[in-house]
């Protein structure tokens, strides 16, 4: 019996390929103490500001849990893919991993699978926080169908927004546009309810993905049904994802 020690070098499947990648982003991520505050610190600060203080300042718990789980999955969906990606492109991280086995279809699956996997752990979080403060939604079954379509695609047109941003501009001004634009998004219809604006404001910002996010969430707690952000966060979902895909550049 004879062994045979000749070298059979080769790529791990696949798919395996990728839920490494997904696993390596998602440990980088969270061991990113900037991209922690937003997506955990800031949120559970709020939950329990709303606990403690809420009551004393007319906020009421179940729409606002439900803003707040929105703006933590915009910052999981645009924020820190923004950052992130750009960052990977300044240092040419995203040239070097092109030339490994990953191909580049595989490299954005397994950002999107990353994006997944902490948005889960993130509404997790968060949902058992608020439960813990007294949350108490009252979703019913069509509203529950409709937010089962809204935060797939919600994320999926953050994450194109994210792709566009940090393909085109420079590392820094990603850094401040992304952070800008977190704040802008969590003050127009993430967290402030969409009937608390102008009636000629709110055409407008019931048009934009943050928005629409905002409202499906706020009207699931509240035991409403609305399918009208379903439509929304689908046309930007296309077109998030159309326009990244004509603008992202791989290299600096």
């Amino acid at each position: 019996m004879s062994l045979d020690l000749r070298p059979a070098a080769a790529p791990a499947p696949r798919a395996g390929r990728i839920v490494r990648h997904a696993l390596m982003e998602t440990r980088l991520l969270v061991r990113n103490g900037e991209q922690l505050l937003l997506a955990l610190v800031i949120p559970l600060a709020l939950v329990v500001g709303q606990a403690a203080l809420g009551a004393r300042f007319g906020i009421a718990r179940e729409p606002f849990v439900a803003s707040v789980i929105a703006l933590g999955l915009w910052s999981s969906g645009f924020t820190s893919p923004a950052i992130t990606t750009a960052f990977e492109r300044r240092y040419g991280v995203l040239e070097r991993l092109a030339a490994t086995p990953l191909r580049r279809s595989d490299l954005l699956l397994g950002k999107a699978a990353m994006i997944a996997l902490v948005a889960l752990g993130q509404a997790v979080v968060l949902v058992v926080a608020g439960l813990l403060a007294g949350w108490a939604p009252r979703p019913v079954g069509p509203q529950t169908l409709v937010l089962a379509g809204v935060v797939p695609l919600a994320l999926a047109a953050f994450a194109g927004l994210a792709l566009s941003l940090a393909g085109r501009a420079s590392a820094e001004l990603t850094l401040g546009l992304a952070n800008l634009v977190y704040l802008l998004g969590a003050a127009g219809g993430l967290l402030v309810p969409l009937a608390a604006f102008p009636a000629w404001a709110q055409p407008l910002l019931g048009a934009l993905p943050t928005t629409a996010l905002g409202e499906a969430l706020r009207t699931w707690a509240n035991g409403g049904f609305d399918p009208w952000p379903l439509l929304v966060v689908l046309l930007w979902a296309v077109g998030a994802l159309v326009l990244a895909r004509k603008v992202f550049r791989w290299t600096s």
